[in-house]
Formats: C-alpha cells, sequence, structure tokens
C-alpha cells in the first residue's frame, strides 16, 4: 500500500492517523491532539518502527512522537514549520498538504497548548519527556479533583 493510499484512508475514514506497519497492517485510529501516538508508543511501539504515517495535524509535538517511534515516513494534512528540523534531524522523509508556520487549535486563536510546551524542546526526545510531563500533572490533577 503506497503513501497515496494511506492519505486516501485518512481522508475517506474521517480519521485523525493512519498507520501502515512494516508488515503492511494498517490501522487508523481517531482521537485528538497526539493521544493516540502516545498510546501506540506506550503499548504498540512495534506498530510504529518503520512505519508508514498519515495524519491530520503534525506539529513539532507529533513529530518528537514520530521520530521517537521509528516511523519510517509521515504525511500530514497540516504540517508545522516546527516539526520539520525533527523531522529532518532523524532522516524521516515527509510531505504534507499545507504548511504553517505554527498549529493553531479551531475553538481559539492562539497557538495549540503542546506546541507551546514544547517550544523549547531541541530533540525528540525532549519532546517526548515535556509531553509526557504535562500529562502526568494533567493526570495528578485530573485525580485530585475527582477524589474531592
Amino acid at each position: 500500500m503506497t503513501m497515496l493510499q494511506l492519505i486516501n484512508i485518512l481522508h475517506e475514514a474521517g480519521c485523525s492517523l493512519v498507520v501502515k506497519t512494516r508488515t503492511g497492517e494498517v490501522t487508523t485510529y481517531d482521537k485528538k491532539g497526539v493521544r493516540d501516538l502516545v498510546w501506540l508508543l506506550d503499548h504498540e511501539p512495534q506498530r510504529l518502527r518503520g512505519a508508514s504515517v498519515a495524519d491530520k495535524v503534525i506539529g513539532k509535538a507529533a513529530a518528537g512522537l514520530i521520530v521517537q517511534g521509528g516511523v519510517a515516513e509521515v504525511y500530514a494534512d497540516v504540517m508545522s514549520r516546527l516539526a520539520l528540523s525533527l523531522l529532518d534531524d532523524a532522516g524521516i522523509p515527509y510531505r504534507y498538504g499545507e504548511l504553517v508556520e505554527r498549529i493553531v487549535i479551531p475553538e481559539g486563536d492562539g497557538r495549540c497548548p503542546l506546541e507551546r510546551i514544547v517550544a523549547g524542546a531541541k530533540s525528540a526526545e525532549e519532546v517526548e519527556t515535556l509531553l509526557r510531563q504535562h500529562f502526568e500533572a494533567m493526570q495528578n490533577k485530573q485525580d485530585y479533583t475527582n477524589t474531592k
């Protein structure tokens, strides 16, 4: 299956992420943001290693996770300029439908919160660390709120 076919699945299935493993198995995902990439890194990292990925939106946060997962090639409908250096440094070929300065959340007029969190990261490893710290803090906050 070619990258063009993965892009067609991305659009026709209305999902947010399509992953084709090295063995050719194709799976689709539909969570917002980078949740599916984090889940894959934690539970099925072999799906990402050497995979072809088509995603709706790839900013610096998603690019860092893609690099950490060992993805072989990537496409995004929308890609931020901040993602390019991480992908370039890892030697991951990429294509995009639209290149933007920054990822903006649809519900607001500001930069995506994940982009702000990883703005200072110099490497994919640092991106992953900053994201995991953020998610852990959010989980702890939610756990605290739920115990009141």
